[in-house]
């Protein structure tokens, strides 16, 4: 494992030394759960800011943590262009041509050229394509274009759903997120989307609420014809005609209603449903980088889009868990007019809200800018991180201090404002400060080089050629849908499409049910399919059994009851009920019909169902069937002794352990920290000590040798210039040039001692990261044994947990085919 290939941290670059004008050796690591605490990075173009934001993002996919990504300028497609071959036919078709006749190459010559730089730049920070196949290994990339069939388009039908109930319950959320679609809605068709002044916003903020309220989703087409005639009789104390004139309303139905006649809004009513879960995951579990192109889209358009979007996600958090580590990451890329100091664009309140509240369910807003004086400080000022590139003018500098100095005061922090100013005059290209508010004082580092090629906006020719690279969301099917039934081992998993007859009808079928005793109960199956004019409607007896099982598993801490209803024929055989022969109909008992439907015929009833005493014993039977036939099958996680949820498709626990499996490396990690810093930092302060007491032993050395010198020359000199006779202050002279001799030899062994034992702490130091490497390695194989290994359980009910509720006849319709054939008119 490389360096930088560590735990819960994404490579950002190189520490940066400012006044050497160069990066330093070791890397730049950012902890992927101080993202919770969001982020802004603002930078001047050409500050190397969209390189910055994609190396981010590209560490994001790296670790499995999905992200949505809102990009105004068309840069931030370049994620999808990743060649782990690194060869110049990948990079042909994303060339500028303009940029290969600036430097006088043909568009070959110019694509091999890149190919190169990208190959010498990504050796340059210990990076190659294996880790590119790493990347696209680990997430699906995926191109939407809303309200354009360029990428894959996206339905907005779903977006005026009835919220979740979290946030039904939560006056001020559900206040706030009525307001923000009004207003997005209003800015659609070019009105005013004032909350207090418009007599517009205020209707539909008023229809909105009371269609939620109920319970309702809403769309277009049912919201113009509220409009006209709204669900109140007065708003505020005033009648509505007072209020709002139906004169007056009908121009505004009539301004929706030609937003949906447009020929180009059809393309906003197809395409994938903004259904967040499905935006951050595929069906089969995998994480997504989900990039949503605006460019294309007027200035009305891009702020509704991106205004229905954040209420989408502020929803979606509202069915979270709380967590403390990053489950993923919301990015705006050029935030400039959807979050200004002043306005209050429909875009501003739903992202205030998520910058408060987003970070307890783990979700980390990044947002960018090149504009910092357009941006709303003040409600910045909960930002954990902030990466500051190169600026403009001093204008912006000082907006920026404001903010950063804002952010340092509510998180507690001291802020320096001259030095922050000395550094910020001295940024240069791909240079950043980071301050974030989880370290001990800002850092300034050089961005490492992207994995993506950066050519800058794709043409929308260049987009269709993207769009069927990138994994689109498929519907889910059965087996994938969060309330999808697990199988019933041995039997059909949904109702059969061909017909289910209980016997050789007779062709003298009635016009009326039977009269039976007054203790047999019989209901009738809604009929769910059209019936057309040339087609009959005839309906066969059934059994409905009804059953609560429970499943229970100590040793798994598994206790589900699941509720089962079956029908089978009923017949004039010797064994009249035959559980065997029994389909499961996932429908509840309640939505069954006392009457049936006018002119339908009935096959002819056989005896053994008139018999109240059958179905006590059809009961007992259902009740030994289930016994044998049925068991819930679960998945396990070993590695994380986690098991699955009842109803919880393969694709939704996947995504739960992928979560669960990032608290736990982030709670690992966090202690393996604790166990090491404390005796690295012991050692580095013995490493210090060392140093400066081989540094004083050096210079006494010096001093030593420098003073024997001096004796020896004293003595040597006085022995020629003076007398010849050896004299007692002679010998005193050299005895103590003799004696400064030995001290000099002495200080020098001191010296080399003491430069043993710094080498001795470094290598105690270098011995204990090690030691940090290797746990933390061991630590990365456990957690990818837990993504991988999923073993299924199955877990029988007991007959003591098995209750048969109900037992009944049924009447299934079915529809009479010309070529005298039967097929279900239920399903």
């Amino acid at each position: 494992m490389d360096n930088f290939e560590k735990l819960g941290v994404f490579y950002l670059g190189r520490p940066y030394d400012l006044e050497a004008g160069k990066a330093r050796e070791g890397y730049l690591l950012y902890d992927s759960k101080d993202l919770t605490t969001h982020g802004v990075c603002v930078g001047m173009t050409g500050s190397g800011k969209t390189g910055l934001c994609i190396g981010l993002l590209e560490e994001a996919a790296m670790d499995g943590i999905p992200a949505i990504i809102i990009d105004p300028k068309g840069d931030m497609a370049n994620l999808l262009l990743t060649f782990p071959e690194l060869r110049p036919e990948d990079f042909r078709p994303w060339i500028n041509e303009s940029d290969a006749r600036k430097k006088g190459q043909t568009p070959d010559e110019f694509a091999a050229a890149q190919a190169d730089l990208w190959k010498k730049g990504l050796a340059s920070w210990g990076q190659d394509g294996s880790r590119i196949r790493r990347m696209r290994e680990n997430a699906a990339f995926t191109l939407y274009t809303p309200g354009s069939t360029a990428g894959i388009p996206v339905s907005i039908l779903r977006s005026f759903s009835c919220p979740p109930a979290s946030v039904l319950e939560d006056g001020e959320l559900l206040r706030e997120q009525v307001s923000g679609t009004a207003a997005s809605l209003l800015g659609l068709v070019g009105l005013d989307a004032d909350p207090v002044r418009s007599r517009d916003h205020i209707l539909l903020s008023t229809i909105i609420l009371d269609m939620w309220q109920q319970g309702q989703d809403l769309d277009l087409a049912a919201l113009i014809g509220l409009i006209q005639n709204p669900p109140v009789d007065q708003i505020g104390v005033m009648p509505l005609e007072s209020f709002y004139p139906s004169k007056e309303r009908f121009s505004l139905a009539l301004l929706f209603n030609n937003l949906l006649a447009s020929p180009g809004f059809a393309n906003w009513l197809s395409g994938d449903p903004l259904d967040i879960n499905q935006i951050l995951y595929t069906p089969a579990g995998k994480p997504k980088i989900s990039i949503f192109s605006i460019a294309h889209l007027s200035e009305a358009e891009r702020m509704f889009f991106v205004s229905l979007m954040l209420n989408q996600v502020l929803s979606w958090t509202r069915t979270l868990s709380g967590t403390s580590s990053l489950r993923a990451i919301l990015y705006m890329d050029e935030i400039y007019g959807y979050f200004p100091p002043v306005a209050n664009p429909p875009s501003k309140q739903p992202l205030l809200t998520l910058l408060k509240q987003a970070r307890a369910f783990g979700l980390g807003i990044m947002l960018t800018t090149q504009n910092p004086v357009d941006l709303d400080y003040k409600g910045l000022s909960n930002t954990g991180t902030w990466f500051i590139g190169r600026l403009q003018t001093e204008r912006d500098k000082m907006r920026v201090l404001e903010g950063l100095e804002g952010a340092s005061s509510t998180q507690g922090m001291a802020f320096d404002r001259a030095r922050m100013e000395q550094v910020l005059a001295g940024l240069g290209n791909r240079v950043f400060l980071m301050n974030n508010v989880h370290d001990d004082q800002p850092t300034l580092f050089q961005t490492r080089w992207a994995m993506s090629y950066l050519r800058g906006p794709l043409t929308r020719t260049q987009i269709q050629q993207l769009a069927p690279a990138a994994e689109a969301v498929v519907p889910p099917t059965m087996e994938q849908s969060p309330g999808a039934q697990l199988p019933i081992i041995g039997q059909p998993q949904a109702v059969a499409t061909a017909p289910v007859s209980p016997s050789a009808a007779p062709s003298d079928a009635g016009m009326t049910p039977p009269v039976l005793p007054q203790d047999i109960r019989q209901y009738f199956m809604p009929v769910r399919a059209r019936v057309p004019s040339d087609q009959s409607l005839r309906y066969k007896p059934m059994v409905l059994g009804h059953a609560l099982v429970g499943f229970r598993n100590t040793r798994l801490n598994v206790a589900h009851n699941k509720e089962f209803s079956f029908i089978t024929p009923v017949t004039d055989n010797v064994f009249a009920v035959d559980w065997n022969d029994a389909q499961p109909i996932d429908m509840p008992i309640a939505e069954l019909e006392d009457t049936p439907l006018d002119g339908a015929r009935f096959d002819p009833l056989p005896k053994p169902a008139i018999v109240a005493k059958n179905y006590t014993g059809w009961s007992r039977d259902l009740s030994n069937w289930i016994y044998r036939n049925q068991q819930l099958t679960l998945l396990q996680s070993p590695a994380l002794k986690m098991t699955s949820d009842l109803d919880e498709s393969e694709r939704d626990f996947k995504i739960r352990l992928d979560q669960s499996a990032r608290e736990f490396r982030d709670a690992e990690v966090e202690k393996l920290r604790a166990k090491y810093t404390t005796r690295m930092k012991s050692l580095e302060e013995k490493i210090r000590k060392s140093e400066q007491a081989a540094e004083r032993e050096k210079e006494q050395a010096k001093q030593q040798k420098l003073q024997t010198a001096i004796s020896f020359g004293a003595t040597l000199l006085s022995s020629f210039l003076g007398s010849k006779r050896v004299t007692a202050s002679s010998v005193g002279k050299a005895t103590t040039a003799i004696r400064g001799a030995s001290r000099s030899l002495k200080e020098k062994g001191d010296v080399d001692r003491s430069l043993e034992t710094v080498e001795t702490y470094k290598q105690h130091l270098a011995d204990l990261e090690t030691q940090f490497e290797q746990e933390s390695e061991a630590l990365a194989a456990k957690l990818d044994a837990a993504h991988t290994e999923l073993v299924p359980v199955d877990i029988r009910p007991t007959k003591q947990n098995i209750q048969v509720r109900i037992i009944m006849l049924v009447w299934m319709p079915y529809l009479r085919n010309e070529d005298g054939s039967d097929e279900p008119a239920w399903s």
